[in-house]
């Protein structure tokens, strides 16, 4: 029996076990070799914490949209290159129990969720 998956700590999506994990599957942390080279960089922390900081400010049952936090964080012109890093900071607290993913209304699987999100606290 395979073990559980794992969440990738650079862009929060499920890692599953592969057969060539095998001998080295607790080392395992990220899921490519591209999350390797990013890992999480202060720009993503402070995603993390805008995400954190909006819900707070907002009523309890309320949520945002992952480009709130990219245009907190960016500027006019550079918050749409912050919209992934702003999904994968989402993805993260998802794995944290901070927040919850949805997609109308509905909270959806953070890994596999394709379109627009909304992000809520838990």
């Amino acid at each position: 029996m395979p073990p559980e998956p794992k969440t990738c700590q650079a862009c929060g999506r499920t890692i599953e076990w592969r057969k060539k994990w095998e001998r080295d599957w607790d080392q395992v942390r990220y899921c490519s070799t591209a999350c390797r080279k990013r890992g999480v960089s202060d720009v993503d922390r402070r995603l993390e914490d805008t995400i954190l900081d909006l819900l707070a400010q907002r009523a309890r049952t309320s949520t945002i949209c992952p480009s709130d936090a990219a245009r907190a964080v960016g500027d006019d012109d550079s918050w749409r290159e912050l919209m992934e890093p702003a999904r994968r900071a989402a993805r993260r607290l998802v794995d944290r129990g901070e927040v919850e993913i949805t997609q109308g209304g509905h909270v959806v699987d953070p890994s596999t969720a394709k379109g627009p999100i909304r992000i809520r606290r838990r």
